[in-house]
């Protein structure tokens, strides 16, 4: 995929006279490639994603997939996953399972049950508007502040 880095395979294959095509970055060596495919050969889902790229034009060329036909395999197939890596996924998940089965609720709750008998309209609201300026004038910016406030001397 990378010429830096498949040199050594490179060279050999350009001994046997084996025509070489690479995924080439801007700062890739072209020495030995016939055919040079500009992309981002970095990140392992860019690589995936040429792959299937690829391997969906090799199918149209060989006439076994229409163009005006969708390709069912998805690009997610192409992505090399470590198998430890999917074994911890798959615990992580187990742990995440049995967490929620076991903080789910035994009894259903009734949301509409009157609960503390608290009334937020009779707590203290009283005939305050929203329109009001607030109590300690903290609205007006430009108002001075107040001598001997504690903490206020910048």
């Amino acid at each position: 995929t990378d010429p830096r880095t498949d040199a050594q395979a490179l060279k050999e294959a350009s001994y046997a006279s084996i025509p070489i095509i690479a995924l080439c970055d801007t700062d890739s060596p072209l020495e030995n490639v016939d055919i040079a495919i500009p992309s981002n050969n970095k990140g392992k889902e860019s690589i995936a994603l040429l792959y299937w790229l690829l391997a969906r034009e090799v199918q149209y060329l060989r006439g076994s997939l229409s163009r005006s036909q969708e390709w069912d395999v998805m690009v997610d197939s192409f992505f090399w996953r470590d198998p430890e890596e999917l074994m911890r996924q798959e615990e992580m998940d187990q742990g995440l399972e049995e967490t929620w089965v076991a903080t789910k609720p035994a009894v259903a709750e009734d949301w509409n049950a009157q609960t503390g008998g608290e009334d937020w309209a009779a707590q203290g609201a009283g005939d305050a508007s929203w329109d009001a300026p607030a109590a300690a004038g903290g609205d007006d910016w430009g108002a001075p502040v107040q001598a001997g406030a504690e903490g206020q001397n910048w």
